[in-house]
């Protein structure tokens, strides 16, 4: 059965932010915390726990009396699902509340096939999964889907994304709300990105830059904690933006000329390593020539990092990271990517902007799409707003 509201209880979401680190905390460490009541802790307190947000584990250390309780967030009561959809994978996790992944996998898929079969693809691994670890699509209480092209991320719907036919505006929270019920977050793959990274290694860290160089170059920006998308969500779209140095006969696909991905990414180096006798079409074929210990690949790909360093240069100036994460294809060819990049960085940029900037390869791999955009929803789920209203329905809480 379901319980009611719990009277008194507004406000517990509030509550609940001091939980959501993982640490369990007694109702005084709460209070501190939050300058709030014993007795309002406590009722808030009864309502997360009845909700199946919160559980009890254990007793602090007695200062005399009787152990206080501790209370840390129940990851287990419900889930998420983060989907990474590329341009020939589909991959889908299942996520508890604490932001662990329960079960992942990922399949080969077209995106050209258009959203309907693909999303369909979702729903279907993601029953699979839910399956596998005794649950079942009531379980889900929202998802998070990074997609390789341009989101209006208040709709969710794709905006003239160039590879993927078929998906301009269509609703993609609409299609999944068939299948489960809760928010649907659509965002593009490099703020995914940012975000999963942002969660893994540099979780303490409020200021971020992931740069993905592959077909594409992008960039998502985590400040003080959040993702900053702009205006219209194009923010961290370095790669239309002019070399000034290059030669103007450098064409962009966006139609401009001398932009940094028309001559850093990894179709432009594979085009400078054919001119000079390497056989090189895609991203891949730069790695595998690296690492296969092609000289010419390897200063091709450090010339890629300076002339991506020098935009760099002008971000760190601008918006004072204290981490660059540079991933994408490109990036796994070894060190002459980053290598390029903080050549020039450390070149162009303040001194005391660069004091303890780090630029880093990204450490996260395959799995930071998926942890993103879990991350992408759970932030949703479980703001206060949101617990404030799901403790109010008691929309967590299920008894025999």
């Amino acid at each position: 059965m379901t319980t009611g509201p719990t009277p008194g209880a507004s406000g517990a979401g509030e509550l609940l932010q001091h939980l959501r680190d993982g640490r369990a905390r007694t109702k005084a460490e709460l209070a501190e915390l939050s300058s709030l009541a014993r007795s309002t802790i406590s009722t808030r307190l009864d309502a997360l726990v009845a909700s199946g947000l919160l559980r009890p584990v254990g007793e602090a250390a007695s200062t005399g009396g009787r152990p206080p309780t501790r209370f840390a967030l129940d990851g287990s009561a419900r889930a998420v699902l983060g989907v990474d959809l590329g341009a020939s994978h589909t991959a889908v996790a299942v996520i508890d509340l604490s932001g662990t992944v329960r079960a992942e996998t990922s399949v080969a898929s077209d995106i050209a096939e258009g959203p309907e079969p693909v999303l369909d693809r979702v729903a279907e691994l993601a029953r699979g999964l839910l399956a596998d670890l005794g649950l079942d699509t009531t379980d889900v209480v929202g998802i998070g889907i990074g997609v390789p092209g341009p989101v209006e991320h208040s709709t969710g719907r794709p905006m003239h994304p160039p590879i993927m036919p078929g998906w301009h505006e269509f609703d993609v929270p609409a299609h999944l709300n068939q299948h489960f019920a809760g928010p649907v977050l659509v965002d593009n793959d490099v703020n995914v990105l940012a975000l999963g990274e942002h969660a893994g290694p540099w979780a303490t860290e409020e200021h971020l830059l992931y740069v993905k160089v592959a077909t594409g170059i992008g960039a998502g920006i985590v400040s003080h904690r959040r993702l900053v998308r702009g205006a219209v969500g194009t923010a961290g779209d370095l790669g239309h933006v002019r070399i000034v140095e290059v030669d103007e006969a450098v064409v962009c696909r966006c139609g401009n000329t001398g932009c940094l991905e028309a001559v850093a990414a990894g179709p432009a180096v594979a085009r400078a390593l054919r001119e000079s006798g390497v056989e090189a079409s895609t991203s891949q074929d730069v790695v595998d020539a690296v690492r296969g210990g092609d000289a010419s690949a390897g200063r091709a790909v450090r010339e890629a990092g300076r002339a991506i360093g020098g935009v760099l240069a002008m971000c760190v100036n601008l918006l004072n990271p204290s981490v660059i994460v540079i991933g994408g294809t490109l990036s796994t060819a070894g060190d002459q990517l980053v290598a390029g990049v903080r050549e020039v960085i450390y070149q162009r940029s303040l001194p005391l902007a660069t004091k303890d900037l780090r630029v880093v390869t990204a450490s996260e791999g395959d799995r930071a799409a998926l942890v993103g955009a879990g991350a992408l929803v759970l932030d949703e789920v479980l703001s206060a707003q949101s617990v404030d209203q799901l403790v109010s329905r008691g929309a967590l809480h299920a008894t025999g």
